[in-house]
């Protein structure tokens, strides 16, 4: 069946261009890298994996409950609508909001590939390209589990959110090399991380749970890179350069604060979009998601050195400058520690199966001699 075939909305077109801009950059320098570059690209390339063995796609998924959501924190919850609702109007809203959200994840993956391609091309130093090629292929890799998940599994997909894609658009159109960065590495998988670990954490359901887990290792990698190259670059530039650096993450910050609410899912049940803002708004949810959001855009953007005294106050204004202070490195020391004690406990279980098969089967030939 065609993507096309199971979109809400099925987009006018399924393809989108954008223009590319600024220049492709040669080295000739093969041996003069950055250790903690090329020690981060030899991890990414140890760490590669298999999205289809390493993920156990066996597993059942409910389509209208595919990832164990309380009744308490859908934004219609105790409103006047909830009180119309059937059980499976709320199993058909479940199945939206999870579509719609996992619909903005391969979305968003699908442009980190695309602005990791577009570093390859442009930075001018080779241990960045170096890396940022094993990064293109580990997007690719989240972009196959993610559409796979929402065409086998719930059957069902939202197009691009239009402020995700406006900040796609900014992001691949401006010359400069190290927009890409800052805009896929600090703010976009800033924005991922958030709503990945949100439903990592809180999911009982073993398959989202493992993707979810299994992703965020990579992006662990993806967010210290970009960290590194850009703090290197940012020592080098004027105030001048730095200011209009902020100003782009200050908009970035707010866009995805005000604008990321998935309005679109109460519009498909028939609320008037004015009305489906103000419920999104009220939701608790939403405001520890934004809260959880700027809890890794907030350090990362104080370690690379923008700072100043506007993004600053941009930051008190939405209530997140104490986030600065925040330990980012434990944050993805923690991810990478619950991918990998998700596949013990994964390999434990089946060592344990086949331990089982073979006592069986040992006991079955025992029993006809």
């Amino acid at each position: 069946m065609s993507t096309r075939d199971l979109y809400t909305t099925a987009p006018s077109t399924l393809t989108w261009q954008v223009p590319a801009t600024g220049s492709a950059r040669f080295s000739w320098e093969y041996e003069d890298g950055r250790e903690r570059l090329l020690a981060l690209y030899q991890k990414g390339k140890d760490k590669q994996w298999d999205g289809a063995t390493r993920i156990d796609w066996d597993l059942e998924v409910d389509p209208y409950d595919p990832l164990g959501t309380p009744d308490e924190v859908l934004t219609l919850h105790g409103t006047r609508h909830w009180a119309k609702m059937t059980e499976k109007d709320k199993g058909d809203l479940r199945r939206h909001y999870a579509s719609w959200q996992f619909s903005q994840f391969l979305h968003g993956e699908q442009g980190a590939m695309i602005c990791a391609a577009r570093i390859v091309e442009s930075v001018p130093d080779l241990d960045a390209k170096f890396y940022s090629a094993t990064q293109t292929m580990d997007e690719a890799r989240h972009a196959e589990i993610y559409g796979r998940f929402l065409h086998d599994k719930i059957g069902m997909l939202y197009p691009i959110n239009d402020n995700l894609k406006g900040l796609l658009d900014d992001t691949l159109r401006d010359s400069r090399w190290d927009m890409p960065y800052l805009g896929m590495q600090v703010l976009i998988e800033g924005l991922a991380l958030a709503a990945f670990g949100m439903i990592r954490d809180t999911t009982d359901k073993p398959l989202p749970k493992q993707i979810l887990a299994y992703v965020m290792q990579d992006e662990a990698r993806h967010v210290a890179f970009g960290r590194m190259a850009l703090r290197d670059y940012y020592r080098q530039l004027s105030d001048a350069e730095l200011r209009e650096r902020e100003e782009f993450v200050i908009e970035g910050c707010y866009l995805m604060r005000d604008r990321l609410r998935g309005v679109e899912v109460l519009e498909n049940f028939g609320i008037p979009r004015k009305e489906a803002e103000e419920l999104s708004e009220q939701s608790e949810f939403l405001h520890l998601f934004r809260k959880l959001l700027f809890s890794r855009i907030v350090p990362c953007v104080k370690d690379i050195g923008l700072w100043g005294e506007r993004l600053q106050k941009a930051y008190l204004d939405m209530g997140v400058f104490d986030l600065g202070d925040s330990n980012l490195d434990l944050l993805m020391t923690q991810d990478e520690e619950i991918a990998e004690a998700l596949d013990r406990e994964r390999f434990a279980a089946e060592e344990r199966e086949r331990i089982a098969e073979v006592a069986e089967a040992v006991a079955e030939g025992e029993a006809a001699s």
